[in-house]
């Protein structure tokens, strides 16, 4: 008879492993064929990202990247709509407010799962399929293969609730071709479909409906080489014209994004007239001032940084976030009272000074992400 502290250990075993393919649970951990699959559950709310989910699936990378018998992980979303919305934000200010740890143990956590994506051993598959946005970009980008679908939107709008385009942003967005990483992490616009494709954003893209079919060929493979898996996913991959893209008057606006301070960029786009740069000008007025600044400094150092340095930079910049009052603001706005009027503090460029700029870089000391 098995001792009664192992019987309760299978139990307690048992109960883990039904938990995670309940369907009810928040994020769906299983072992198909030679694939890892991760399946983010909570359609109500966009399959947005919570402390929870982070603490399921970070653990779960790590295992299956030791796994002889695991050759590659998908993660997908479900409820047809979303891959994932963004981290759950509300959940953060909540905390931040009462001075609870929340605000330092997600991001700290979120991005030490980012880096575990961007160091995976195991080949990365990512279907970003719906909205991706913030901490969705962050569950995919980083990994080896992002595969886009007709329904994609993804966008980086951390500048509109007080925030930056965090979760790697400042790594990957400026190594985007042309100045179009600083567009979209200033402005917060939506690219959709084969743009994000184009812009460098997806290594593929393939029609939504035919999802099933392409997972079922991954879960299928029968090796791990990353070759075997590009090979498959060329296979279903609608080729986009590309080269008409990078030479279209579409990148050369967002050589307007080219300046060395916030100010500059500005005048770039007054200078410019076009409807175009008058477009981006209205949305930059609407963004925090204090956002746009630590987001363009955040971008122009990320560009030469490695991905671990980028992401301890950018929990530095978190905790300043959390700090200052224009966080809580653009939730209010943006998320609770959703009025979209936030009064952001300081309210202009030219009041958010480089000493303060300077002072949310700062190392945190012990504090610090170390990855």
């Amino acid at each position: 008879r098995p001792k009664p502290f192992n019987r309760l250990q299978i139990i307690l075993q048992h109960l883990k492993m039904s938990k995670q393919t309940d369907s009810t649970a928040e994020v769906l951990l299983e072992k198909k064929g030679g694939a890892g699959i991760i399946t983010l559950n909570r359609p109500k709310a966009l399959n947005a990202l919570n402390l929870s989910m982070i603490r399921q699936i970070y653990p779960q990378i790590k295992t299956w990247e030791k796994d002889p018998e695991t050759f590659l992980i998908i993660i997908k979303g479900t409820g047809g709509k979303a891959f994932c919305a963004g981290g759950d934000i509300r959940a953060i200010t909540d905390a931040g407010k009462v001075g609870n740890n929340l605000a330092q143990d997600f991001f700290k956590e979120e991005y030490t799962l980012n880096n575990a994506i961007g160091t995976c051993k195991k080949p990365y598959v990512a279907l970003i399929d719906g909205i991706t946005m913030g901490g969705g970009v962050g569950l995919s980008v980083h990994g080896h293969f992002r595969v886009a679908t007709e329904k994609t939107v993804f966008a980086m709008p951390e500048t509109g609730i007080g925030l930056f385009p965090d979760v790697g942003g400042g790594y990957f967005l400026p190594r985007l071709s042309g100045k179009i990483g600083y567009y979209l992490a200033l402005t917060g616009f939506r690219l959709k479909g084969r743009d994000v494709l184009k812009a460098g954003i997806a290594t593929h893209f393939v029609e939504s409906e035919k999802l099933p079919a392409l997972e079922k060929d991954l879960i299928a493979l029968k090796s791990s080489s990353t070759e075997n898996i590009a090979d498959l996913l060329n296979s279903y991959h609608m080729k986009v014209n590309l080269i008409s893209y990078q030479k279209s008057s579409r990148l050369v606006k967002y050589i307007l994004f080219s300046g060395n301070s916030m100010e500059e960029i500005v005048k770039n786009l007054k200078q410019d007239g076009s409807p175009f740069a008058i477009k981006q000008l209205e949305t930059i007025n609407k963004m925090s001032p204090t956002s746009l600044k630590l987001t363009l400094r955040q971008l122009r150092e990320g560009a030469s940084m490695s991905l671990q340095d980028v992401l301890t930079m950018e929990y530095r910049l978190s905790q300043a976030c959390v700090r200052g009052p224009d966080f809580y603001e653009g939730v209010r706005a943006v998320l609770i009272d959703r009025d979209q009027s936030p009064r952001w503090k300081p309210a202009a460029l030219e009041e958010v000074s480089d000493e303060f700029v300077d002072d949310c870089f700062k190392p945190l000391g012990s504090n610090d992400l170390k990855l």
